[in-house]
């Protein structure tokens, strides 16, 4: 089993990473072989599993530790998130992630769609036979609905002159923080954390989602197709209009106008300007401070949880996801 590189900083979470792999693995049985297979591959295509990892770290928050059900609920997390990854490449247009063609972009829609809800179908399969109880599944089932309705934001505000920060923030929480939250809490409730401790391992998850978002929305300004493992600047190409691009049309909105009217027909050049624009009035220095402020408050609601070296892993890993380049 492949996980992605990034592990090997964090050889403690390595083996459950790849258990959690196995375990959906094993658990995908389709009768149409095709479906099974891009399934399968998505499984394998070297993904973070930043999830699955802060679930299995809270799981050691409780008094009682079970790393079966660990497992469990840490592979029904990481089948929610690509489930949701699979249905926004198809939103997105989107032909690569991780450096590899979309489900989409080669069998087409139907294909995808049907590739998606089947993990969705998975999540609840493993959910049902591993939650502590109905109040942990409806916890689950309220998350995934946020998390859902932040995807019906961004792709109504598409091509939409930005107008806060705070209406972005507002996407994200629900985008990609709800699942951080997600994870946490439930790791927290499988250990049979007090309930005070699994809402402290909720605010971290939020907190640190909410910086993880930033950074990703930075890098993709930043970096390289390779690096990022999707194209660079896709988000302003699909008119998704991120922390940075915000925080600078709000230094100079005349300056931007003529491009966000250009909608979907802009050129690598005026790509080019806009990224100009952007390092101009410092739109990701501002966005990093703000990635940076919700770090702190992150590891502030670790410290209040209970001791364990778990702590440790934690606080590096949430530190390494600050300054991350991919």
């Amino acid at each position: 089993m492949r996980i992605h590189s990034m592990w090997e900083n964090f050889p403690e979470l390595q083996n459950e990473l790849v258990d959690v792999l196995e375990l959906i693995d094993t658990n995908i049985r389709v009768r149409d072989k095709t479906i099974e297979k891009i399934v399968k591959d998505l499984v394998h295509s070297g993904g973070k599993m930043l999830r699955p990892a802060y679930s299995l770290l809270c799981s050691s928050i409780g008094p009682e530790q079970d790393k079966e059900k660990a497992i469990a609920i840490a592979a029904a997390i990481e089948c929610l998130h690509m489930a949701t990854l699979v249905h926004d490449d198809v939103i997105d247009e989107a032909e690569t992630r991780h450096g590899i063609a979309t489900i989409h972009s080669f069998k087409g829609n139907k294909y995808a769609i049907y590739a998606g809800d089947y993990l969705f179908s998975l999540t609840f399969n493993l959910l049902s036979k591993h939650a502590n109880s109905l109040a942990d599944l409806e916890f689950n089932a309220k998350g995934m609905e946020k998390i859902l309705i932040g995807e019906l934001e961004q792709l109504n505000s598409r091509y939409i002159e930005p107008n806060s920060v705070k209406d972005y923030l507002s996407r994200i929480s629900g985008k990609t923080a709800q699942l951080f939250a997600v994870s946490c809490y439930s790791g927290a409730v499988i250990s049979k954390a007090s309930r005070k401790m699994a809402i402290n391992a909720r605010n971290m998850g939020h907190y640190l989602g909410m910086a993880f978002q930033i950074i990703d929305d930075i890098l993709d300004y930043k970096s390289d197709n390779k690096t990022l493992g999707k194209p660079v600047m896709h988000d302003i190409q699909q008119g998704i209009y991120t922390l940075p691009f915000i925080y600078a049309t709000k230094e100079n909105r005349t300056a931007f106008k003529p491009y966000i009217e250009k909608r979907d027909k802009l050129t690598n050049n005026d790509l080019t300007s806009i990224f100009n624009l952007i390092k101009e009035y410092q739109g990701i220095e501002k966005s990093f401070d703000l990635a940076k402020k919700y770090t702190k408050k992150a590891l502030n609601e670790l410290e209040k949880l209970p001791q364990g070296e778990y702590k440790t892993t934690l606080r590096n890993l949430t530190n390494y996801l600050l300054n991350r380049k991919m």
